[in-house]
């Protein structure tokens, strides 16, 4: 793709500018003329039109004008040895025998032609121009002006761009490098927070299903045993998740990175009947539907899937209460898609009920969610009722880091 000649009014017009003059300079050169009109002097003011009117795309065919240039002043030279009558131009010896526009092809070449190609062509160009085996100090002069000056010009031009394109280049990868500190500063402060977080709340539920498991054993009745025995059996269960969530903030690796083969081992999405049974038992009706094998769903993804469903039933009870729910759990091979879906309530709202709570259920889910790699979105339905959509990557190695 092409880069566009001007970009704004400014640059349009110091862009469009030297064509002006270039235009105006012919114009002028051919009103205070004096000389006989010839049919090599017309053809001559075609093509010096035709070559300032070119100068509109120097930027895009910075070679082809320079080398169209060349041989314009090689005729020029070829008429000027061996033309007779009106093909002979008959030039002055002291003028350069070159198109009007010839300047400005020089610096364009110079900076847009290439930093070896460029310098060549004007050199070359210089070389016809000057003509070294027949030439004059006024022709010197002139050429000097009217070549070397541009071709200097062009390389202070060229080197300024490339200047400030290295700038540019270094700015850009300094933010990028900021941005990338900024992420690692990130990264240490979740492993310091995952450390933390394991030295100080793995010991202190470790003690307590300790305790709980002597508890069960030593119990003087069963009641007690049995709710020990829960007791220790929920701590455990605290103590895996904890695990697996401090393996993901650790963004550790893991050895066996391949999603597990489906196999006759207990899915790893816990069992969303009984969330659907607690529901139930309190007044909301709920309808589960699993689609898809969830063998290959990874106990992160299945925890996190857990999670979702149990927040927004819970709030389902609490500020919809009797309401019609529909639970649609999704599996495929890259993903798992969790849908929790409510109609209006169907009785009053327990004031005291609603209010308990932080407020940032919904908010605590997304980043658990997003934690994984997945997205959350939730809002009010149309037609009234809620909705939560989940979507989950179907495999998270424990203790490693979700591709986000």
């Amino acid at each position: 793709m092409r880069e566009p000649l001007w970009r704004t009014r400014r640059e349009a017009f110091f862009y469009l500018l030297p064509v002006a003059v270039t235009l105006a300079l012919q114009v002028g050169g051919m009103v205070f003329d004096s000389t006989p009109a010839t049919f090599a002097g017309c053809v001559d003011g075609v093509v010096t039109f035709g070559m300032a009117g070119l100068l509109v795309v120097r930027k895009w065919y910075p070679v082809l004008l320079v080398v169209a240039t060349i041989g314009l002043c090689s005729a020029y030279l070829l008429l000027e040895w061996l033309g007779r009558g009106d093909w002979n131009p008959d030039f002055k010896a002291t003028d350069p025998w070159m198109p009007v526009s010839t300047p400005v092809y020089v610096y364009n070449a110079m900076v847009y032609a290439g930093a070896v190609l460029g310098p060549v062509l004007v050199a070359l160009l210089i070389g016809l121009v000057v003509r070294p085996w027949n030439t004059s100090a006024e022709l010197l002069l002139g050429s000097v002006l009217l070549l070397v000056l541009p071709a200097l010009i062009g390389l202070y031009a060229r080197a300024h761009r490339r200047l400030v394109q290295a700038l540019t280049d270094r700015a850009e990868r300094a933010e990028r490098e900021q941005h990338l500190l900024a992420e690692q500063a990130r990264a240490d402060e979740r492993v310091r927070l995952a450390e933390e977080m394991h030295d100080v709340v793995t010991h202190r539920v470790s003690l307590m299903v300790l305790h709980a498991g002597a508890l069960a054993v030593t119990g003087p009745d069963d009641r007690t045993r049995t709710a020990a025995e829960g007791l220790r059996s929920a701590g455990c269960e605290a103590l895996n998740e904890l695990r697996e969530l401090v393996g993901v903030l650790r963004n550790e690796t893991s050895d066996d990175r391949q999603p597990r083969e489906a196999t006759d081992e207990p899915t790893a999405v816990p069992d969303l009947s009984t969330l659907v049974a607690e529901s139930e038992s309190v007044g909301v009706p709920v309808d589960l539907v699993l689609d898809g094998n969830p063998a290959l769903t990874s106990p992160t993804v299945g925890r996190t899937a857990y999670r979702v469903v149990q927040e927004s039933l819970t709030n389902i009870r609490k500020h919809a209460p009797g309401a019609p729910t529909r639970v649609h759990v999704r599996y495929s091979g890259d993903r798992v898609r969790l849908t929790v879906r409510n109609d209006p309530a169907t009785r009053s709202v327990d004031s005291g009920l609603s209010r308990t709570g932080s407020g940032a259920g919904l908010a605590g889910l997304r980043q658990r969610v997003e934690l994984v790699g997945g997205t959350l979105t939730a809002g009010p339905r149309p037609g009234g009722g809620f909705e939560v959509d989940a979507v989950l990557p179907a495999y998270v190695p424990a203790g490693g880091e979700a591709g986000r």
